[in-house]
């Protein structure tokens, strides 16, 4: 007979609720300055939509805000085919640095992760080539105009 503690019970309880909950794991991204440019950029390159963009200016209480940058962006969040990015100006010194993550795009067929990675290396840095790989038709690894590290792939 297994002895099951009510700590472990309710930990396993919670992990059930999370899950049935749609627990989401969404990256939040600041680009110090350059958010609006981003997202121009991720709507052209990415195809990606606005659902939620609040300014500065727009918060109840400016005295609680940064002074002098009424517009740059507070909040946004983009919807990237499924997914959601969401994103701001952070600090807004104008440096954005995205150490140690890479965000990854799963798309169905060549062309269109050809597509994509051309479109995000347009100003930013190859780091591996598209090309085929013993576990994907096509992957290759780019980091954007603003050092944000993508992974495109698609599975074989």
């Amino acid at each position: 007979m297994t002895m099951i503690s009510e700590k472990t019970r309710r930990s396993a309880q919670r992990r059930k609720s999370s899950a049935k909950a749609g627990m989401q794991i969404q990256p939040y991204l600041n680009f110090d300055g350059r958010a609006r440019e981003a997202i121009d950029f991720y709507k052209k390159a990415l195809g990606a939509e606005v659902v939620t963009l609040m300014r500065v200016k727009d918060h109840p209480d400016p005295e609680a805000c940064m002074p002098g940058s009424p517009n740059n962006v507070m909040h946004a969040c983009l919807r990237i085919g499924v997914s959601n990015v969401m994103l701001s100006d952070g600090r807004g010194a104008g440096e954005p640095r995205f150490h140690g993550i890479s965000l990854t795009i799963t798309v169905a067929n060549d062309a269109e992760g050809a597509r994509l990675f051309k479109a995000l290396a347009d100003g930013g840095q190859v780091q591996m080539p598209l090309a085929k790989t013993f576990f994907a038709s096509s992957f290759g690894m780019v980091a954007d105009r603003f050092g944000v590290s993508w992974m495109i792939v698609v599975a074989s």
